[in-house]
């Protein structure tokens, strides 16, 4: 089996990001008086969109609060922001693969605006050949932004791993039927992961790399 298509998830996936998305949610909520989710809480939600995450791991969040809510969190992560870097290990993993001419996607629960400052920022735009991001598509575990990366790429199912550090990543491969990988390095317990049954699960991007030199 070789695939030809690798989709990564972003935040905790590519990028070293989950702490910070956290902290930023647990200063908005502090902002706004609000209930401050835990830690385990607000990384369970990274991944799908904001404000349904926001919804679930903060019940005092109204409808009215929404706006600030976003505004105070955008604030507290992009003071984060120039600091965020990438796993060791994972440019040279994408440089290798588009090496190999393999390609490549990104399937993000962030907005559109956020992964191309973040492309842009890293200049990683290169290694990509589709992105979709949860503003502009459904958001995980809906399949659609696979789908539509498929249908852009022309690309087969049975041909694509989508490499993922949360729940939402592994039943968005499932239900739009490709192969998955789970990291454990990312927002995730390990425990969590394994309960969702993805095809291979690997805690370094060392092993992740070794594992896709052999299916790339």
């Amino acid at each position: 089996m070789k695939f030809s298509l690798v989709v990564f998830d972003w935040d905790g996936t590519l990028m070293d990001s989950t702490h910070s998305i956290v902290v930023a949610m647990q200063n908005a909520a502090r902002d706004l008086n609000l209930t401050v989710p835990s830690h385990q809480d607000a990384s369970w939600v990274i991944g799908i969109t904001l404000v349904d995450a926001l919804k679930r791991v903060i019940p005092d969040l109204t409808d009215d609060l929404v706006d600030d809510f976003v505004t105070r969190y955008k604030y507290h992560f992009l003071t984060r922001d120039p600091d965020l870097r990438l796993f060791p290990g994972n440019l040279q993993l994408l440089d290798e693969l588009k090496s190999k001419g393999t390609q490549m996607a990104v399937a993000t629960g962030k907005s559109r605006v956020g992964l191309d400052r973040a492309l842009a920022n890293h200049q990683l735009g290169h290694f990509f050949d589709a992105t979709r991001t949860s503003d502009e598509t459904a958001s995980k575990p809906d399949p659609l932004m696979l789908n539509e990366i498929m249908e852009e790429l022309m690309v087969e199912p049975e041909n694509v791993v989508m490499i993922g550090d949360t729940t939402h990543d592994i039943l968005l491969a499932k239900n739009a039927g490709v192969h998955c990988v789970a990291v454990t390095y990312g927002a995730h317990s390990k425990q969590e992961l394994y309960e969702a049954k993805p095809d291979h699960v690997v805690e370094s991007v060392d092993e992740l790399h070794r594992l896709l030199s052999i299916y790339c």
